[in-house]
């Protein structure tokens, strides 16, 4: 019979190295990262146009907000009377 696992006597370079606690972290990190990424843009041809969308319509409210805090006293006038 022939040995078929591979610590009863196969090569050492048949095994494989796990790398530093540090590097497995950053490895872990950039696949999450690289999951939510594509998760976020699951069904979107177009990923920049849609964050640029965004970030106009962002760009929008937020100058109709501060207009909108600027022309407070700009209303109607009601005289008491």
């Amino acid at each position: 019979m022939g040995m078929c696992l591979p610590c009863l006597g196969g090569a050492p370079e048949d095994v494989v190295q796990t790398p530093d606690p540090e590097m497995r972290r950053k490895q872990l990190a950039e696949a999450a990262e690289k999951r939510q990424k594509e998760v976020t843009n699951r069904g979107i041809k177009n990923p920049e146009a849609v964050e640029r969308k965004k970030k106009k319509l962002e760009e929008m409210e937020k100058q109709a907000l501060t207009s909108s805090k600027s022309g407070e006293g700009g209303g109607l006038k009601w005289q008491v009377g």
